[in-house]
C-alpha cells in the first residue's frame, strides 16, 4: 500500500507526499483533464460540476463537489503550469483567504512518480483549521486513493 505524508511546516504551510505507480506525464494528466480530473476529486460518492476548468498558465478553475445535500465550490487561477509543476490559488466558499498551492511531479523511477503539494495558507489559523479538518480520512488521502485506481485503469 503507498502511503500519503502530511507535513507541517511553520505556521502557515502543509507538504503533502505522495508515490504513484506511474509516469509523470500521467500523474499531471490527471490534474489537467476535465473527464479525468472529476473522476478523482471529492470524496467517494460525489459529483463534480466543473464550470470553468482552464489548467494553463494563467487559466482558472470554478467547480462544484456535490455531496449528499451539500454543495462545496472551489475556484483559483493557475499561475504556472507545466510538465512537471502545477501552481495554482484557491478559495472555498464560505472561507476567507486564498491558498497557494504547488505541485511538484518527481520522477523516482521509470513509472513511479513522487507528487509533492506544497499548501501555504493565508493564516495560521486557516492552517490549524484544515490540518483539524482531517486530511487524511475522507480528504486527501481519499484523493490519492482515487487517482491511485484511476491511473491503475489508464496503464
Amino acid at each position: 500500500m503507498t502511503t500519503t505524508t502530511h507535513e507541517r511546516v511553520g505556521d502557515q504551510s502543509i507538504v503533502h507526499r505522495r508515490t504513484f505507480q506511474a509516469s509523470v506525464e500521467d500523474v499531471h494528466r490527471v490534474h489537467t483533464t476535465a473527464d479525468l480530473f472529476v473522476r478523482w476529486m471529492g470524496p467517494r460518492g460525489s459529483c463534480v460540476r466543473l464550470d470553468r476548468f482552464e489548467p494553463t498558465t494563467g487559466g482558472a478553475f470554478d467547480y462544484t463537489v456535490e455531496v449528499g445535500e451539500g454543495r462545496y465550490r472551489f475556484w483559483g487561477s493557475y499561475h504556472e503550469v507545466l510538465p512537471t509543476r502545477i501552481v495554482h490559488t484557491w478559495q472555498f466558499e464560505g472561507e476567507h483567504g486564498v491558498t497557494l498551492e504547488m505541485l511538484d511531479l518527481v520522477e523516482v523511477a521509470p513509472g513511479l512518480t513522487d507528487l509533492v503539494i506544497t499548501s501555504t495558507y493565508s493564516t495560521k489559523e486557516a492552517c490549524d483549521q484544515m490540518v483539524e479538518s482531517g486530511l487524511d480520512e475522507g480528504g486527501m488521502d481519499s484523493d490519492f486513493e482515487r487517482i491511485d485506481e484511476l491511473l491503475a485503469q489508464l496503464a
